[in-house]
C-alpha cells in the first residue's frame, strides 16, 4: 500500500523512494521483523495457556533421540503463525497490492500454512505426534498445485515462460515447450517437494528457519534480477516483467524468519510446527517457479534437498533390505546420534550436539545459497 505514496512526491519529494523495489523490500523485511519480535512473547504465552505443546515420540527405535529431545515435550508449537502473520501484514503494507506474482506467492504461502495449521491442531487435539495423514497432505498440496498450473498456463504474463524448461548454467531453455503435462509435473515436483522438504528439515532448534532465511535472501536477489530488464539481459536469465515485486515478498519472509529465529534458537521457546514449515516451503517454491528458476532451487536449497533425499534413501533401502543406511532420518538426526556417540565415548557431555549440528547445517545452507546465486553469472 505504501507504494502509492510515491504519487505524492510533488507535495514532498522524498516520497518518491516508495516506487523503488529495493527500498520496499528492505522496508518489508524491517516491518515483518519488528512485528515478529513484538508479537512473539504474547503469542508464546497464548500457546502455553492453550497447552499447545510439542509431542515427542518415545518408541524404542528412537530412544536415543528421545534422550536428547525428551525435555522439549510441552514446548509451545504452532509458532509458525508468527511467520504467517508477520509476512502477510508486511507484504500487504509494502508490496503493490495489484501485482499478480505477489498474489500467487502469498496465497500459496497462506494455503500451505493452513494445511500445516490443521495438521498441528490434530496433533494437539489427539495428544500425539501424528496429525494429517501423508495422503491427505499430498492430496491438498496436489490440488493447489493443479490450480497454480492452470493459472500460470493461462495468464499472459507467464503462459510462455511456464512452458519453458530452464537449467542452471545455460542461458537458453533446454526445452522451449514442455506442454501442459510437463509443466504440471515440474511444478508439482518443485512445489510439493520443497514444501515437504522444509517440513522434514524442521527437527532441531533454529534449523529449518535458519536455512529458510538464507534461501529467502537468495531468492530476494534473484527475483529482483528477474524483474529488472537490464540486469536480466546482462546476466542472460529469463526476464519476467513485474516479477521484481516478489523481492518485497521475499524481504517480508526474511524479516519474519529472523524474528522467529530470535525465539526459536537453542533452547527454543517456541516451535514453528507444520504451520510454519509448510508455509515456508510453499512460499520458497512458488517464488522459484514464478521467476522460472525452479531447478536452481536444488542449489539454493541444498540442505532441504539433503534432508529429503536422506528420507527417500532410508525408506527405500529399508523396504528392500530391512536395513538402514542412516542411524535415523532425516539426516540431521543421523548427525546428532553420531556426534552423541562420539562425545559419550570420549566421556564428554552431549548436551550441545544439537547446536553444533544446527550451526553447521545453516553454514552449509548459506554456502548453497551463494552457489545458487553464482549460477546467474555462470552461463
Amino acid at each position: 500500500m505504501l507504494y502509492y505514496l510515491h504519487h505524492l512526491f510533488e507535495i514532498w519529494g522524498p516520497l518518491r523512494i516508495f516506487q523503488y523495489i529495493t527500498v520496499r523490500a528492505f522496508g518489508a523485511a524491517g516491518t515483518s521483523f519488528v512485528i515478529g519480535l513484538v508479537l512473539g512473547p504474547p503469542v508464546i504465552r497464548w500457546l502455553r495457556r492453550l497447552k499447545i505443546g510439542q509431542q515427542v515420540r518415545a518408541q524404542a527405535e528412537v530412544r536415543a533421540l528421545y534422550e536428547l529431545h525428551g525435555p522439549k515435550a510441552g514446548t509451545p508449537t504452532m509458532g509458525g503463525v508468527l511467520i504467517v502473520i508477520s509476512t502477510a501484514v508486511s507484504t500487504w503494507v509494502w508490496a503493490i497490492p495489484t501485482n499478480g506474482f505477489v498474489w500467487i506467492a502469498l496465497s500459496t504461502f497462506l494455503f500451505m500454512g493452513a494445511i500445516g495449521f490443521w495438521d498441528d491442531y490434530l496433533k494437539v487435539a489427539r495428544k500425539q505426534s501424528k496429525g494429517l495423514g501423508a495422503r491427505q497432505k499430498l492430496a491438498l498440496q496436489g490440488a493447489w498445485t493443479l490450480g497454480i498450473v492452470i493459472v500460470l498456463l493461462n495468464w499472459p504474463a507467464t503462459a510462455e515462460l511456464s512452458r519453458q524448461l530452464m537449467v542452471p548454467f545455460l542461458k537458453d531453455p533446454v526445452i522451449q515447450n514442455i506442454g501442459w503435462l510437463g509443466a504440471l509435473i515440474l511444478v508439482m515436483a518443485v512445489l510439493v517437494g520443497c514444501t515437504n522438504a522444509v517440513n522434514l528439515t524442521d527437527g532441531l532448534d533454529g534449523l529449518a528457519i535458519g536455512c529458510s532465511n538464507s534461501v529467502a535472501a537468495a531468492y530476494l536477489a534473484m527475483s529482483y534480477v528477474a524483474g529488472h530488464v537490464v540486469f536480466a539481459g546482462y546476466l542472460q536469465v529469463p526476464y519476467v516483467a513485474d516479477s521484481g515485486e516478489l523481492a518485497v515478498f521475499c524481504g517480508a519472509l526474511l524479516g519474519a524468519g529472523l524474528a522467529f529465529l530470535w525465539y526459536n534458537c537453542y533452547p527454543a521457546k517456541v516451535f514453528m510446527g507444520d504451520t510454519g514449515s509448510l508455509a515456508l516451503g510453499g512460499a520458497i517454491a512458488s517464488v522459484a517457479i514464478l521467476i522460472n528458476q525452479e531447478l536452481t532451487l536444488f542449489f539454493v536449497g541444498g540442505v532441504f534437498v539433503m534432508e529429503a533425499l536422506s528420507v527417500v534413501i532410508q525408506v527405500g533401502y529399508f523396504k528392500r533390505t530391512g536395513k538402514r543406511v542412516f542411524k535415523c532420518a532425516p539426516i540431521h538426526h543421523h548427525f546428532e546420534l553420531v556426534a552423541k556417540e562420539r562425545l559419550e565415548s570420549e566421556g564428554r557431555p552431549a548436551g550441545l550436539v544439537e547446536t553444533t549440528i544446527t550451526i553447521r547445517l545453516v553454514i552449509l545452507s548459506i554456502i548453497f545459497a551463494l552457489i545458487g546465486l553464482a549460477t546467474l553469472k555462470i552461463r
